[in-house]
């Protein structure tokens, strides 16, 4: 009985370049960590706005005035019911955009009307709310801090929605920066790259490579200088408010919900440009070895031994010149 011969499957990786394979998860790769940075930032951008389900525990920090008056006093229930009485709401809490108010029974009652380059006041916010005659011993370290919080929240509004923009933009256009035929795929054999020529490395890199890096660094950056400014400023808000020297029994909370998307965000950000920047080091650095060898290959040859088999063939042929056919044969 014969035999039938065995038949291997072939490689699908090609004689150089990159498999397709592996170019199409390099290229679905960035955009997914863009994708998820994009919609992380985006809850940030729109956290707070309205009063929704997952909008309304999307906050910076949340100030909480229900027990204003110290519980040592007599009766401090029924003075803070006076207070709430008298315009004030039991929480305060803070957005990219505006602000929301309400009572701890009722959960938040008014958001205020979101507007651009928007920063906290919270002195005026609750001396604006009060009736006449009625006044509140606010801490004198928040007056000093407020218009250090007024520069503050303008550049952390601009960052964060610069870096919004640039990551939705590179959701669709990081895909272009990976190529299937990088200058790292550089053969040692001329023929192999006369027949599949990579790119030009200088061309690449200047025109592909470092262009898209430099973007991916920019929304990085600003992404972690948004964060690194929400998380000090607002803690530093936490702080001062809750200082118990003062003795006003105000309670004051970073949202959780919002550092995590905001940290998770920039972390996806970064990750995104680190795979970016070695795709350009690789594009920079790679194929040194086969550049050394085609300086050293002499001039006029064709093939070597990564060469395919009938090029081969063809500079085997091209090698037998008949002065050394017949020396053979005598």
């Amino acid at each position: 009985m014969a035999v039938l011969p065995l038949f291997r499957k072939g490689s699908a990786r090609p004689v150089n370049g990159r498999n397709p394979r592996t170019v199409l998860w390099h290229r679905i790769l960035r955009s997914f960590l863009h994708l998820v940075a994009f919609i992380f930032l985006l809850l940030v951008v729109i956290g707070n706005v309205s009063n929704s389900a997952v909008l309304r525990q999307t906050y910076f920090v949340k100030i909480d005035l229900s027990d204003i008056v110290p519980l040592s006093v007599p009766n401090a229930v029924l003075i803070n019911s006076i207070a709430r009485s008298i315009g004030l709401h039991d929480f305060y809490q803070v957005g990219l955009w505006n602000f929301c108010e309400g009572y701890n029974n009722e959960g938040i009652t008014h958001c205020s009307w979101p507007r651009t380059l928007y920063w906290f006041n919270p002195v005026e916010i609750i001396l604006s709310e009060l009736l006449a005659g009625a006044s509140i011993a606010l801490p004198s370290d928040i007056i000093d801090a407020l218009d250090l919080a007024r520069k503050a929240s303008h550049w952390m509004f601009g960052l964060f929605v610069t870096s919004a923009v640039l990551t939705f933009v590179l959701v669709f256009v990081s895909p272009l920066a990976v190529s299937s035929r990088p200058p790292q795929t550089l053969s040692p054999d001329p023929g192999v790259n006369r027949l599949h020529p990579p790119h030009h490395r200088r061309t690449f890199i200047l025109f592909r490579a470092f262009p898209f890096t430099i973007i991916t660094f920019l929304a990085a950056l600003f992404t972690i200088v948004a964060v690194a400014i929400a998380t000090v400023m607002f803690t530093i808000f936490r702080n001062v408010f809750t200082n118990s020297s003062y003795n006003l029994n105000i309670k004051a909370g970073l949202g959780n919900q919002m550092l995590a998307f905001m940290w998770i965000a920039a972390a996806f950000n970064l990750f995104a440009f680190v795979v970016e920047l070695g795709s350009c080091c690789a594009a920079c650095c790679g194929g040194r070895k086969a550049r050394k060898q085609l300086k050293n290959y002499p001039e006029g040859s064709t093939t070597i031994g990564t060469a395919t088999p009938e090029m081969r063939e063809k500079s085997s042929v091209r090698s037998r010149s008949p002065g050394v056919a017949t020396g053979s044969n005598s």
